[in-house]
């Protein structure tokens, strides 16, 4: 009877340990839209977590809030500066041609490995919600760049050096984070198609957490500087699942991969070689 109860100690510690997150498997997120099949049937299984309408944390798929087909009219100024940001890719009209730029050609920020910014990066695959009782980081996938959201109680601060992320501050208004910003780097676009904005931009956002893997955002941008109105727009995210076993890709934007890929495939590719 010793034995038996030894025996089903020793099988009780080797479950615990080796069901332990030391040696717990990692599953990752989409890739536009599909997952590899081992973290597909890891999600199919997994438990919903416990819902906590306060608790945003996790990775979440969504992509872009604006949309451009919800642009408001443009300033004079911001005109001129639609007009000179040259996309890298096919997103302006539906065929290469007037109004189309090839890559070799473009100026979009990303061929040079510059910060997509935000809310570019929020259109541009998953990211990661981490919590904190101070401050909430949302981590994005692609070139794993990383926005702060203070949630201290402090305020906006009123002179701003910009910042490729900007600066935000947030407070609950019953179950929905309210997110002000502004202070962004008028370097980085919108999106990949090219629209601009000055440093004075403002958002204003708002998350809220309907159930245990929706996260609902919804943003209104507003620039006098470039555009005539404010533009808004909506999107429901949803969580990657399972919940804490699901991890980010290593997804950088390597400089010295990026010039060799304009070297070797975009420069080539649109007729363009350095003499």
């Amino acid at each position: 009877m010793q034995n038996r109860f030894m025996s089903f100690g020793v099988f009780f510690t080797l479950v615990l340990l080796f069901s332990s997150s030391g040696f717990a498997q990692v599953y990752f997120p989409s890739a536009g839209a599909h997952r590899e099949p081992a973290s597909a049937a890891a999600a199919k299984v997994a438990p919903i977590p416990p819902y906590d309408p306060h608790d945003l944390s996790g990775v979440w798929r969504g992509g872009g809030v604006l949309s451009d087909k919800t642009v408001p009219p443009m300033t004079p100024a911001g005109q001129k500066l639609f007009n000179a940001n040259k996309p890298s890719q096919y997103v302006r009209t539906g065929d290469p041609a007037p109004g189309k730029y090839i890559p070799a050609f473009g100026n979009d920020p990303l061929a040079k490995c510059d910060p997509l910014g935000y809310p570019r990066n929020l259109g541009g695959g998953p990211m990661e919600v981490v919590q904190t009782p101070g401050k909430i980081v949302q981590i994005f996938e692609n070139g794993r760049r990383i926005r702060e959201i203070w949630t201290d109680g402090r305020k906006l601060p009123e002179d701003l050096d910009p910042r490729w992320y900007g600066w935000a501050v947030g407070h609950w208004e019953g179950d929905t984070l309210v997110v002000e910003s502004t202070g962004y780097d008028e370097r980085s676009w919108l999106d990949a198609g090219g629209y601009p904005h000055s440093q004075d931009m403002h958002i204003v956002e708002r998350y809220s957490h309907p159930d245990a893997v929706t996260l609902q955002v919804s943003m209104t941008l507003t620039d006098p500087k470039v555009y005539t109105k404010a533009w808004s727009g909506q999107k429901a995210f949803k969580m990657e699942l399972p919940k804490g076993l699901t991890v980010l890709n290593e997804n950088y934007c390597v400089p010295s991969e990026e010039e060799s890929f304009n070297q070797h495939v975009r420069d080539p590719a649109a007729g363009k070689n350095d003499k």
